[in-house]
C-alpha cells in the first residue's frame, strides 16, 4: 500500500510554490504560479492540486499575518499584510471546498522551522528556532516537536535592538517600526541604504559588517529567550558569501560566553536549502491527519 498523497502550499508574496509528495524523499510534482490576486491565485492553486487526484491532506506555508488559531472564525484567513489585495484573504477555505481534505496552516517560517526540526539542521535537537533574512525578516520556534504560539504566531522580525555605530542615521524601512530587525536586516534595509544588495557589494563595505551585527544581536536575543539547539538562518540575504561566518563571530564576541551553545556550532544555514519551506508544508499537512 502506497504513503498517503499530500498537497503542499508554500504561499509567498511573489509567488506561491506548489508541490505534491508523499514524504520528504518523494516529492512528486512542483509547480510555481505568481502571487497575482487572490481571485486569480487561489483559483489556480486549487486546481493544480485537484489535478493530481485525491489528496489526503494540504499543508500551507504562508506569508502572514495570517490567523493560526482554529477556534477562531478567521482561521486559515490572511490578515493585516502590507500585501495589496490580500488582507482578509481566505487561504484555508477554497481548499476545503474544492479538495475535501484537512488543511493544515502555519507562517512559513513557523514550518520552515519544523520541517528543519524533523528532517534538516535540526534534527536530533530539542529545539530549533528558524530566521529567514529576506524581502522581510521573520521567525518561528519548534520545542519538543510542537511550533511555539501564543496569541498568534511570533512576530521575531519586529524586536528593537542597538544601532552599529556606523549606521547611526539610518532610521529603517519597516513601516511600522522603522528600526526593528527587519527595518534593520532585510533585503530592501541594505538597499535603502546601499541602492544593491548585499551580496553585490565589495567583501571589504562596512555594509557587511553593520547587516551581521545585527543578526548576531538576534542570535544572541534567541540564545538568551530559548537556548535553542540550532538556530537556522535562511532567506536571499544568508546566501551572501561569508555572512554567515560574520554572523557567528560577531554572536561569539557579544555573548562572550555566556550561553550553553557557541554560536559557532548553533547558528547554521538551512539543512534542507530553499527546500525547507515545501516541507514545512508537508509536515504541516501530515499533521493535520494527525
Amino acid at each position: 500500500m502506497s504513503a498517503p498523497l499530500y498537497g503542499l502550499v508554500e504561499a509567498g508574496g511573489t509567488k506561491f510554490v506548489l508541490g505534491v509528495a508523499r514524504g520528504p524523499d518523494e516529492i512528486i510534482a512542483t509547480t510555481r504560479i505568481p502571487t497575482i490576486t487572490p481571485a486569480e491565485t487561489i483559483p489556480a492553486m486549487c486546481d493544480w492540486l485537484a489535478g493530481h487526484g485525491a489528496l489526503a491532506a494540504v499543508g500551507v506555508a504562508t506569508f502572514g499575518p495570517v490567523e493560526v488559531d482554529r477556534s477562531s472564525p478567521q482561521w486559515g484567513h490572511v490578515l493585516g499584510t502590507p500585501k495589496a489585495g490580500w488582507p482578509n484573504t481566505d487561504l484555508v477555505g477554497p481548499l476545503v471546498e474544492r479538495l475535501g481534505c484537512p488543511v493544515g496552516l502555519d507562517t512559513d517560517v513557523t514550518a520552515a522551522a519544523l520541517a528543519e526540526y524533523r528532517w534538516g539542521a535540526g534534527q536530533g535537537q530539542p529545539s530549533v528556532l528558524y530566521f529567514t533574512i529576506g524581502t522581510g525578516v521573520g521567525g518561528g520556534v519548534v520545542i519538543g516537536g510542537r511550533p511555539l504560539a501564543g496569541v498568534s504566531h511570533p512576530e521575531m522580525g519586529h524586536f528593537h535592538l542597538p544601532l552599529h555605530p556606523a549606521d547611526a542615521e539610518f532610521t529603517g524601512v519597516c513601516p511600522f517600526h522603522g528600526t526593528c530587525l527587519e527595518g534593520l536586516a532585510s533585503g530592501p534595509a541594505v538597499k535603502a541604504r546601499y541602492g544593491i544588495s548585499l551580496s553585490e557589494l565589495p567583501s571589504d563595505h562596512i555594509g557587511h559588517e553593520v547587516v551581521a551585527w545585527y543578526l548576531a544581536h538576534a542570535v544572541m536575543t534567541a540564545q538568551a529567550m530559548f537556548e535553542p539547539g540550532r538556530i537556522v538562518l535562511g532567506g536571499g540575504v544568508m546566501g551572501t558569501p561569508g555572512l554567515i561566518e560574520r554572523v557567528r563571530g560577531e554572536a561569539e564576541r557579544i555573548g562572550k560566553g555566556y550561553f550553553r551553545g557557541k554560536a559557532s556550532e548553533t547558528v547554521v544555514l538551512p539543512g534542507l536549502g530553499e527546500r525547507s519551506g515545501l516541507l514545512g508544508a508537508l509536515a504541516l499537512a501530515q499533521a493535520a491527519i494527525r
